[in-house]
């Protein structure tokens, strides 16, 4: 039986959670929720009180909920602390390694302020938050012991309709990431939503991989795994719709810079190309205003912090 059939699950499979809350008891695993922010006090709240109030308070699946922030000029620390989670900025953990802004630079200083033995990541400008959002994700890691990476999966609608699903992923995804997949990593199409921003990880390999800190992090950390472990170290979850801010056109194609970046690297390190000529970091788009023409420049660096289990100042906290 293929993977798509044997490791891809819908979050309603987990949802006595009860029955999963006894799972992780005889498993004895810490599982940790990170919630990375930047400037999301219109919505972290919501976010916080009802996981934390489903998933720590009713349940005790989630042993701890924080929010890793970049550095907010909002209310954000206020409000997530008002609602009952622990609040970091990640320039202050870790701070020998020095501060670098972007989202995956929390989800790295994360693995090292966080206790769990499994981390899940939840964005903070879900709309439609719900506990199936994080109960979803541990499930296939606490069934399968061999499963390390769980990604999420659902219809992200401009218009949602009834009726049939499109398959699929978002508009870098289909656009971009998926002809990569099919060209270089074939196995990975079976992958719905490489990019989603929810996905649940075993802190061990988390430990091992480096963290771009831009926009390439989930797509590195897919290629990275499977080269490493293949296919059986993931599974896929249903969560139905999620309902958040959707980017303009300008946007993705900033985010889809940056992904190439990191996948063109990722083809040299793993010996699929060679020779690569060096890459320009900056991305070139350009501007009408009435009959006034502009080409606009912006450097794209794709950063990489190396995986933190070579870093001293986490090795004295979590000995190997």
């Amino acid at each position: 039986m293929s993977w798509l059939k044997t490791n891809t699950y819908h979050h309603s499979d987990f949802a006595d959670l009860e029955a999963l809350c006894k799972k992780k008891a005889e498993s004895g695993l810490k599982i940790s929720l990170c919630i990375p922010t930047l400037n999301e006090e219109a919505t972290i709240g919501k976010v916080v009180v009802i996981l934390k109030s489903e998933l720590m308070d009713r349940f005790p699946l989630i042993d701890e909920i924080a929010v890793i922030d970049s550095g907010s000029t909002d209310k954000t620390g206020e409000v997530a602390k008002s609602f009952g989670a622990e609040f970091y900025y990640s320039g202050d953990i870790m701070s020998s390694t020095g501060f670098k802004r972007g989202k995956g630079e929390n989800l790295w200083k994360a693995i090292h302020q966080l206790k769990g033995d499994i981390i899940a990541y939840v964005d903070a400008d879900i709309a439609n938050i719900h506990p199936r959002f994080v109960y979803g994700l541990i499930g296939p890691l606490l069934e399968k012991p061999e499963v390390s990476y769980v990604k999420a999966f659902y219809e992200r609608p401009l218009a949602f309709s009834q009726g049939i699903r499109p398959t699929g992923g978002g508009r870098v995804t289909e656009i971009l990431v998926r002809p990569l997949f099919s060209l270089f990593y074939p196995e990975l199409t079976q992958l719905f939503q490489p990019l989603s921003g929810e996905y649940a990880v075993r802190r061990e390999t988390l430990e091992k991989i480096p963290f771009p800190i831009g926009y390439g992090v989930e797509t590195s950390h897919i290629l990275d795994v499977y080269k490493e472990d293949g296919m059986k170290a993931f599974a896929q979850v249903d969560l139905d719709q999620r309902v958040h801010r959707n980017q303009d056109t300008n946007a993705l194609g900033k985010m889809s810079f940056g992904i190439l970046q990191s996948f063109l690297g990722r083809l040299q390190d793993h010996g699929k190309v060679s020779d690569l000529a060096e890459l320009s970091s900056v991305y070139r788009s350009l501007q009408a205003t009435g009959t006034e023409y502009e080409q606009i420049e912006k450097e794209i660096l794709e950063e990489e912090r190396p995986p933190i289990n070579t870093i001293p100042e986490y090795l004295e906290k979590f000995p190997r």
